[in-house]
């Protein structure tokens, strides 16, 4: 035996009807009536007529002008219609259907559903056939616009025997009838395919079809709380071939995403999708290579201005003082070595930044989360640096000195391997730093080709290395310096407390990171290895009493290990920040409030100026701290998928990262990497209502 499709079934159903003499009189509920809504029961029938086992009805939906109510599948936010039947008499099954829906873009989150109205057809079925019968609907629905507001009310209808047709309502039926998606026969779509990246990070879809496609829209449906992006729809083989690619906002497909498409005129219809290994290639376009040129070089020159203001940040600027204090120690008349110094320093600069590119692209060719200083979300690579920080502290202090042997000093003062070290620390440095036009570049870089990267990362590089350059081109310029004295040992002091207080800054993020055991333990060996080496310059009692020191650091450390962690105390700060919860910015907006989204980290020193000259600061705290205002913090110092797609949403692939949503900008009004006042007011300003 074969079953019809629902649709089928109540579209025969409607069209027996209209063959039935018509009455007057019309099968309507009581309107439930509001500011955003008109609800109501429609029927079909006038009454239920003998030996009849089947109803057609409808809950009948008109929204005012900006509002919308949701699909059954709502996307990232959003409530789908809900109605308790149990209230009703005679009723065995009721099927609730849903008509394609529209895409809505509200917060920079894709919704599905309906504006102005929706009829949702229902199939009814008696218990028993001919008798009379009462629809009782206890229906919850949320509609939106600027604000959210859930709507709870009943709708009761009786039916009594009889056999009168409301033509009226069994058009209008009908009319939703038909939108309400059937499954495409084999004879239209021949093939459908998905694939999820490695990272989880995106679906791609692929539908051949027999006919070709006009303006497609499709909506995927993959479990419970997977939601995606908007999609990047291609056509290729003339039409026939439809492409896309949705990047995947919350959870992992848990199934095969069965796909929804509307098609125009065409109607919609949905697609059961079988899962391929690799990810079908999109039709081809022909780019205008001019204009990605022109935009390349524009962008490039974004890269180097952001690189050459790094030089001026906390975190590079201890390495380039260090740098440019070793010009004392040389002869001014000494221009060749002085020049081969800060030539190898650049190219220490420069080749970090080819590596970090190199890496970076081959990350993200293998489907890896990338962006700009995550490298310091890696506890081994913060272990390493601390380590090397210690010792190269304890080095300038006086600590110790390293002795290499003369033959292997003479070699690396005339290639520059010390001065090219120095180099690719500076730029190791200068990577959990941001600064103005940084981010853009960045975003373009790794949002691009291969050749974007590196083309990006090399003008960063030459920002970064000017300073250095600049001293190569013109050496003489060191004869405008004080002469070497006393003062220098200040100097030097100056720059070992710089130093410790990056140490200081590298030991909190590896405790965010790692936790705080773990990072003492890595403190506690950098200093034994630092106090290992400077045992050669202490008299044999003071070796003793430092070697005693050693082991009880070995001690403290080996106690550490086996010690269980000590949970954090959390402290409450000036600002009552909450957790980020992408989902949660659109209901905070839709209920007329003001959001301010932070994306920080420990290892950010960028994030904390911001946070210290601004955001903790009169009148910008007074301003935050108000009523009305949501305040959200991401914290990117761990490795956080959610986070990163939330960046990508706005093509950012690092920190800081501030946005401002509100009742008048519901998209999120971006602001610059380095936040001023006259900003951060002005934004808040936007997206509140207008009084």
């Amino acid at each position: 035996m074969t079953t019809l499709p629902l649709k089928t079934c109540l579209a025969v159903l409607l069209a027996a009807l209209s063959l039935i003499a018509t009455e007057t009189f019309a099968a309507t509920s009581d309107s439930h009536r509001s500011t955003p809504v008109v609800a109501r029961l429609i029927t079909a029938q006038n009454g239920v007529a003998p030996g009849s086992r089947t109803l057609a009805a409808g809950l009948d939906l008109n929204m005012a002008e900006g509002w919308k109510t949701y699909w059954h599948t709502p996307g990232e936010v959003g409530t789908p219609p809900r109605v308790d039947w149990s209230g009703s008499t005679n009723i065995a099954e009721i099927d609730f259907q849903w008509p394609a829906p529209e895409r809505f873009t509200s917060f920079g989150i894709q919704n599905f559903g309906y504006h102005g109205e929706v009829v949702f057809p229902l199939r009814i079925t008696l218990k028993q056939p001919g008798v009379a019968t009462r629809l009782h609907a206890a229906v919850s629905l949320l509609v939106c616009s600027e604000i959210c507001v859930p709507e709870d009310f009943v709708l009761t209808l009786d039916l009594p025997q009889g056999s009168g047709i409301d033509q009226t309502s069994a058009d209008r039926i009908g009319r939703f009838v038909d939108k309400v998606p059937q499954e495409a026969p084999v004879a239209r779509i021949t093939s459908a395919q998905f694939h999820v990246d490695d990272a989880a990070r995106s679906l791609t879809i692929a539908l051949r079809s027999t006919k070709a496609f006009d303006a497609p829209d499709i909506f995927p449906e993959a479990g419970d709380g997977v939601a995606f992006g908007a999609p990047d729809i291609r056509l290729g083989d003339d039409g026939s071939l439809l492409w896309a690619q949705l990047p995947i906002l919350s959870s992992v497909p848990s199934e095969a995403p069965l796909i929804t498409v509307t098609d125009g005129a065409d109607g919609a219809y949905t697609v059961p999708t079988t899962s391929v290994t690799r990810a079908p290639a999109p039709p081809f376009r022909l780019a205008t290579q001019r204009t990605r040129a022109g935009k390349l070089v524009g962008i490039a020159a974004l890269a180097f201005l952001g690189g050459l203001i790094l030089n001026a940040m906390p975190c590079v600027l201890p390495v380039l003082s260090i740098k440019l204090s070793t010009v004392l120690r040389h002869d001014p008349q000494d221009g060749p070595r002085i020049r081969r110094g800060f030539l190898a320093a650049a190219a220490g600069v420069i080749t970090f930044m080819w590596g970090l590119a190199a890496v970076l692209y081959g990350l993200k060719w293998a489907g890896v989360s990338v962006g700009w200083g995550v490298q310091f979300q890696n506890p081994v690579f913060l272990a390493v640096l601390i380590v090397v920080m210690t010792v190269f502290t304890g080095n300038l202090l006086g600590a110790f000195e390293i002795s290499l042997p003369s033959r292997l000093q003479t070699r690396m003062a005339n290639s520059g391997g010390g001065d090219f070290a120095t180099g690719l620390f500076a730029a190791v440095m200068a990577t959990p730093c941001s600064a103005p036009l940084l981010g853009t570049a960045i975003a373009f870089a790794l949002a691009g080709r291969g050749l974007d990267i590196a083309v990006v990362f090399m003008a960063l590089g030459l920002g970064l290395a000017l300073p250095y350059l600049l001293v190569a081109a013109w050496p003489g310029m060191v004869t405008r310096l004080p002469k070497p004295g006393r003062w220098m040992l200040l100097v030097k002091a100056g720059l070992g407390l710089m130093l410790l207080a990056t140490l200081g800054w590298l030991v909190w993020v590896m405790s965010g990171v790692a936790g705080a055991r773990t990072a003492l333990i890595v403190l506690a060996l950098a200093m034994a290895v630092t106090g290992l080496l400077s045992l050669k310059r202490m008299s044999p009692g003071r070796r003793l009493s430092s070697a005693a020191l050693l082991a009880g650091l070995a001690l403290v450390a080996a106690h550490m290990v086996s010690a269980p962690e000590a949970t954090p105390v959390p402290t409450n700060g000036a600002l009552a920040w909450q957790s980020f919860a992408r989902a949660e910015i659109a209901r905070q907006v839709s209920n007329g409030k003001v959001v301010f989204v932070d994306v920080t980290a420990d290892w950010c020193l960028t994030c904390k100026a911001n946070k210290a000259l601004v955001l903790e600061r009169d009148p910008v705290r007074t301003a935050l701290s108000a009523d009305g205002i949501t305040l959200m913090q991401a914290d990117w110092t761990r490795p956080d998928d959610a986070i990163s797609r939330y960046l990508e949403s706005f093509d950012r692939y690092g920190i800081p990262f501030n946005a401002v949503y509100g009742p008048a900008a519901p998209e999120g009004i971006v602001l610059s990497e380095l936040l001023t006042t006259q900003s951060v007011l002005k934004a808040l300003d936007q997206a509140a209502l207008p009084d």
